[in-house]
C-alpha cells in the first residue's frame, strides 16, 4: 500500500491524532481527517477507473488524490493553467472518465465529483497491488505533445523510500514548499512523501523568500528560481538556518546561488536528478558530500552508467559525457498507448535512456550536462555540454541567465552560441555590441578548453520555459 500512514487501521491505532498532516495556505488538515475524507469520496468514484485532478494548490487537491490512491483508481494531474488543446490532449489520451476535486470552468465534456473535506468514512478497501498503476503523468512536451508515463504504486513507494534513506527523512521533520501540485517534484515528492514517512508538510501555496522563512521547516524544497529568489533575500535566509535539508531539483542549481546559500544559511543545498519517467534515481545524501553542479549518487536499487552514441560504455572518470542510462524500482511502466515510442526509452535489461547527458566519476557522482538533443553539441570534432558552458556563463557578474545551444554550422559541423540575459545589477555594464559578446567569448575560452567557447553571443530580454521553468531550447533552435 502506498500510503500505510492513511489506513484506516493505522488511524485507528491513533483515535487522538489531530496534528496538521496537510497545511495548504491557512488550511490544514489531519491525517485522521484527511483518510476519513479521503475514504468518503473514495466510496462515490463507484465503477471509475481513472480521474483527473485539477491539481491546484488546495487540499481538495491532495484529499482528491488521495481518495482515488485508496480505491485504486489511476489519477491523471493537470495542470491549472492548461490551455484548452492540452487539456484536452490529456484528457482524450487517458481516457479520464471525470474530474475528483477541483473543476476548471470548462470541463471539456467530463462530469465532476466534488470533495467534501468534512465528510467521514473509514470503510476499508483491498489495498492496491504494487504492480497496479497509481497515476498516469505527463510529460512536460518541450519536445512534442505531451505523453503520459505509467507509474506503479509499487514505483512511487520505492522512490519515496530511497529519497527517505537518502535524506535520513523521518516522521520528526517537517516538509515545506510551496511547488506546482502537477509534477513529481511537487506531488509525488512534495505531497504522497511526506504522507507515506508520516511528517508533516506546509505547502505555502507561492514559494517565496518570505513564506518559507516564517513556515519552520526542516526541510525545504525548491527549484533554482525559488533558490536564487531567497538567497537575494539575506534575512530571510538566514531564517533557514534552523532547518535540516535544502533540496533542489528539476533544473541546475547555478554555482553562485549554491554558495551564497552556504553563507547565508550554513547549508550546502542537497541536488538531486529524476524525471517524469524514472522518479528520483540520483541524489546527494544527508550524510555525504555536496557539491555545486553535482546532483550525487544513485539511490538504492538505482544503477546507472553513460554510453556514446553507439551504446558503448564510457569510463566513469568525471569528464567523458555520454546518454545517462538508469535503471531501479522506481521507474514508470511505459508510455501510455505508445508502445514505439515505449520500446526507444526502455530498452531492455531494466534499462531506460533518459535522453540527458552527464559525466560520472569515480566516486559515483553525477553532474549532468543536458539534454541529447539539444545539449550535446559537436563542434570541430569535439563533444561539448552546453551544461557546462552554461555554468561559466553565469558566473559572469553581468550574467542573469544563460543558454546554449548547438547550431547547424558548414565547417564546426555545430557552433556553439549562447543566449543571454543580462542581470539586473548590470545596468551600469553596456551589455550590447561586438564587445561585450566578446568579453563573454573571453570568459568561457579562460575558464574552459578553447574549443568550448561560443561562437556567437545573442543578448535577449527573457528565455522561453515551460510550466516547471525548464529553458525550451527547441524554440531558441527555430530561430536559425
Amino acid at each position: 500500500m502506498l500510503l500505510p500512514l492513511l489506513t484506516p487501521a493505522a488511524v485507528a491505532a491513533a483515535p487522538d491524532d489531530t496534528t496538521p498532516a496537510v497545511t495548504v495556505g491557512d488550511q490544514h488538515i489531519s491525517r485522521a481527517d484527511l483518510v476519513g475524507a479521503a475514504t468518503a469520496t473514495a466510496e462515490r468514484l463507484g465503477a471509475v477507473d481513472r480521474v483527473a485532478v485539477e491539481a491546484d494548490a488546495s487540499l481538495h487537491t491532495v484529499v482528491a488524490v488521495v481518495a482515488a490512491l485508496i480505491a485504486g483508481v489511476v489519477v491523471i494531474p493537470i495542470p491549472p493553467d492548461s490551455g484548452p488543446a492540452e487539456r484536452d490532449h490529456v484528457l482524450n489520451d487517458s481516457g479520464a472518465r471525470l474530474w475528483v476535486g477541483s473543476a476548471p470552468a470548462d470541463a471539456r465534456g467530463r462530469p465532476h465529483l466534488p470533495v467534501r473535506l468534512y465528510a467521514r468514512s473509514f470503510h476499508r478497501h483491498p489495498a492496491p497491488g504494487a504492480e497496479s498503476p497509481a497515476m498516469l503523468m505527463y510529460t512536460s512536451g518541450t519536445t512534442g505533445r505531451p505523453k503520459g508515463v505509467v507509474l506503479s504504486h509499487g514505483a512511487l513507494a520505492a522512490g519515496i523510500d530511497a529519497l527517505a534513506q537518502a535524506w535520513a527523512w523521518t516522521e520528526s521533520d517537517t516538509l515545506v514548499h510551496g511547488l506546482p501540485l502537477f509534477h513529481v517534484h511537487g506531488l509525488i515528492l512534495g505531497v504522497l512523501g511526506p504522507l507515506r514517512i508520516g511528517s508533516p508538510v506546509v505547502h505555502t501555496v507561492r514559494p517565496t523568500p518570505e513564506k518559507y522563512a516564517a513556515a519552520g521547516g526542516s526541510i525545504y524544497f525548491g527549484v533554482p528560481t525559488v533558490w536564487s529568489r531567497v538567497a537575494a533575500e539575506p534575512a530571510h535566509a538566514a531564517a533557514l538556518r534552523s532547518a535540516r535539508l535544502l533540496v533542489s531539483g528539476s533544473a541546475p542549481l547555478p554555482t553562485q546561488v549554491f554558495e551564497s546559500l552556504r553563507e547565508l544559511t550554513g547549508h550546502e543545498v542537497v541536488e538531486r536528478y529524476g524525471m517524469t519517467e524514472t522518479l528520483i534515481t540520483v541524489s546527494a545524501r544527508a550524510d555525504g558530500v555536496r557539491r555545486a553542479g553535482w546532483v550525487g549518487t544513485p539511490l538504492a536499487g538505482v544503477s546507472t552508467k553513460i554510453c556514446d552514441e553507439h551504446g558503448t560504455d564510457l569510463p566513469h572518470d568525471g569528464e567523458s559525457i555520454g546518454q545517462l542510462f538508469v535503471r531501479g524500482p522506481m521507474l514508470g511502466s511505459g508510455y501510455y498507448h505508445q508502445p514505439e515510442a515505449t520500446a526507444q526509452s526502455w530498452c531492455g535489461d531494466g534499462w531506460f535512456a533518459t535522453g540527458d547527458v552527464a559525466a560520472i566519476d569515480a566516486d559515483a557522482s553525477h553532474r549532468i550536462v543536458g539534454r541529447m538533443s539539444t545539449d550535446l553539441i559537436k563542434t570541430g570534432g569535439f563533444r561539448v555540454g552546453a551544461g557546462e558552458v552554461e555554468s561559466v556563463l553565469r558566473d559572469h557578474d553581468s550574467v542573469g541567465e544563460v543558454a546554449v545551444v548547438g547550431v547547424p554550422d558548414p565547417d564546426l559541423g555545430q557552433r556553439i552560441v549562447a543566449f543571454v540575459v543580462p542581470a539586473p545589477e548590470s545596468q551600469d555594464v553596456v551589455t550590447s555590441g561586438p564587445e561585450y559578446a566578446q568579453s563573454l567569448i573571453d570568459h568561457v575560452a579562460q575558464q574552459l578548453s578553447v574549443h568550448k567557447r561560443p561562437r556567437e553571443v545573442r543578448v535577449v530580454d527573457d528565455l522561453p520555459r515551460n510550466a516547471m521553468g525548464k529553458v525550451r531550447k527547441n524554440v531558441l533552435l527555430d530561430q536559425f
